[in-house]
């Protein structure tokens, strides 16, 4: 079902909550080890979209790249800092995610 281009592009969607998390915990770059835990996840997550998008179309790339970050970022928000998911925020992430799935579902990319 997924080739190695799908594996990059998930792998550079989940590493973009861990570069904002990393971020947040670096108090402004302060906090050294957090800040360089950022910078490395900040050049990793464009770098895995940028190998899926060696054999999968730029906009359905970036499209989902984007989308998988703003979910798992949400729920890293809710895990890792016990952030509140209202109603409203949770239908417009499955927004994305129907989306995302019916790009891959009808083979538009």
């Amino acid at each position: 079902m997924f080739d190695l281009n799908w594996i990059y592009l998930i792998v550079g969607g989940l590493l973009e909550p861990l570069w904002i998390i990393s971020l947040e915990k670096s108090k402004g770059f302060k906090r050294i080890g957090w800040g360089i835990a950022a910078a490395v996840l900040i050049v990793a997550s464009p770098y895995f979209l940028s190998l899926a998008m060696k054999e999968i179309p730029m906009g359905t790339a970036y499209s989902i790249w984007t989308g998988l970050g703003a979910v798992f970022t949400l729920i890293a928000g809710r895990m890792v800092y016990g952030e509140r998911i209202k109603a409203a925020r949770m239908l417009f992430v499955a927004m994305i995610v129907s989306g995302v799935v019916g790009l891959e579902l009808l083979g538009v990319y």
